[in-house]
């Protein structure tokens, strides 16, 4: 299917008049129920039936609904793979923040692991700033702190915190 048919289509729905007896088509079965004249209703079926949005039938004009679908699977583009990671990652995280901390411990891994990596390795942070940086994620921080310390994503001594494993961004 062409970008053409495309914009036709779209072309059909923005004119009023087109848009009117499809509407009425697709709420009353009829046409003539849009509220314009004769000679109005049947150019606006003519461009329906050119664009493919309607047909005539042996009882009257019918909307081809299915059109709808072919032009959908004309522009539909493949979807990239997700991977595991990432539909949990997806799954937890809402606009950057964490909806909740995942009790599954796989889950939690993964969601502990994305986190991880606001915290430069090499880089010693004081806890204040360790809190703020995951406040921004969540609002429990300290159960967080817990967490990426006991799972050894951080390391922490005299309150000071680094970075001690999980994946890295290459």
């Amino acid at each position: 299917m062409s970008e053409l048919e495309i914009r036709r289509v779209l072309g059909l729905l923005y004119q009023d008049d087109t848009l009117r007896v499809l509407s009425a088509l697709v709420l009353h079965g009829k046409a003539e129920d849009c509220g314009l004249d004769q000679d109005t209703v049947r150019r606006a079926l003519d461009r329906l039936e050119r664009g493919g949005l309607a047909v005539r039938a042996e009882d009257g004009w019918q909307v081809r609904r299915e059109r709808f679908r072919e032009l959908l699977h004309a522009t539909a583009r493949p979807v990239a793979p997700v991977s595991a990671e990432d539909r949990v990652i997806q799954n937890f995280l809402v606009e950057g923040r964490l909806r909740a901390i995942p009790s599954r411990r796989e889950k939690r891994l993964v969601v502990l692991d994305y986190i991880a990596r606001v915290f430069e390795p090499g880089v010693r942070y004081a806890e204040k700033d360790v809190n703020v940086a995951l406040r921004a994620f969540h609002d429990d921080y300290a159960a967080l702190r817990r967490h990426l310390v006991d799972e050894s994503l951080l390391s922490r001594e005299n309150n000071v915190y680094w970075r001690s494993g999980g994946s890295v961004d290459t």
